[in-house]
């Protein structure tokens, strides 16, 4: 009966937190600050997939915004840690898709972002407008043909790696590389790698720490959007490939039911959080969200 209530009234809500807290101390206490700062939620039932990106001496955050009855995510960019700041950002080709995981990232002092878009079965590159943070331009298609969700990249020894994996396709993910962003990314000689349910999906932005690569990555091992691991790559070249699971960032109360996307800036490190909460509405929110898709 409490399963069936629970499922009938209680609902998920996601939002956006931080701590003050370097890379590197993160890596040594295995684990984030317990001084978290949540944001002032706001009305949507989805404020996650954070990426926080310093621009001009000033912290934009880059996330999906879902209002469930709608059941189709938006990307919002923020200023200074503050949702009355919030721009739909503007940009995105098709657009009339569900859009998340909007993974930013800068090459020479260019910024980039790479959104989740699988509905249209490819990873494109769009660049970010550093007058107007919240209009993009599409500049090029990386890979297509799959419906290719978290995607996220790095340059590490020489190469942009990008590391993506396939809706319905669990424990696999995909790596492909290219020497410049201009160029063909062509796939990795063992895609796609198999690995286990708590190491397939990204789950923030790859990082280094001491010349070490590391890739967050959602653990799946009890339920979608639980905790987050920290992996190290130790081998990556285009024929080789071998990681080593460190350990789990769990979520931080009061939104402890779940964590699934971490962003790393110098000395601050954004992520998101989820809890329960009642509302006599959701059966209603249900039913309504039902019917539309139906449509």
């Amino acid at each position: 009966m409490r399963k069936y209530l629970n499922k009938l009234f209680y609902s998920d809500k996601w939002n956006i937190g931080y701590v003050s807290q370097s890379a590197e101390c993160f890596i040594e206490q295995k684990g984030l600050s317990e001084k978290v700062t949540w944001l002032n939620e706001v009305n949507a039932d989805y404020s996650a997939d954070p990426f926080a990106i310093l621009h001009q001496s000033k912290v934009y955050i880059y996330y999906e915004e879902l209002k469930t009855i709608l059941g189709r995510g938006k990307i919002n960019v923020i200023s200074g840690f503050d949702f009355s700041t919030k721009k739909r950002v503007k940009g995105f080709e098709p657009y009339d898709i569900h859009l998340s995981y909007p993974y930013i990232f800068t090459d020479k002092e260019t910024i980039y972002c790479i959104p989740e878009t699988a509905t249209a079965e490819e990873v494109a590159l769009y660049q970010v407008n550093p007058q107007q943070m919240n209009k993009l331009t599409k500049l090029r298609l990386l890979v297509k043909g799959k419906r290719f969700v978290d995607s996220s990249i790095v340059f590490h020894e020489g190469r942009f790696w990008l590391f993506t994996s396939v809706s319905g396709m669990p424990n696999v993910f995909y790596i492909y590389h290219a020497a410049t962003l201009e160029d063909e990314f062509v796939p990795h000689q063992k895609n796609p790698i198999a690995t286990d349910n708590k190491n397939f999906r990204s789950a923030g932005n790859l990082f280094v720490v001491g010349n070490k690569l590391y890739r967050p990555t959602q653990n799946m091992e009890i339920t979608y959007g639980g905790s987050v691991m920290i992996n190290q790559i130790t081998a990556l070249s285009p024929d080789q490939f071998e990681s080593e699971d460190l350990f789990e960032v769990k979520p931080k109360a009061p939104y402890d039911k779940g964590l699934h996307n971490i962003s790393l800036l110098a000395d601050t490190i954004v992520f998101d959080g989820k809890r329960r909460y009642f509302s006599p509405t959701v059966v209603f929110n249900k039913v309504i969200k039902k019917i539309m898709n139906s449509l």
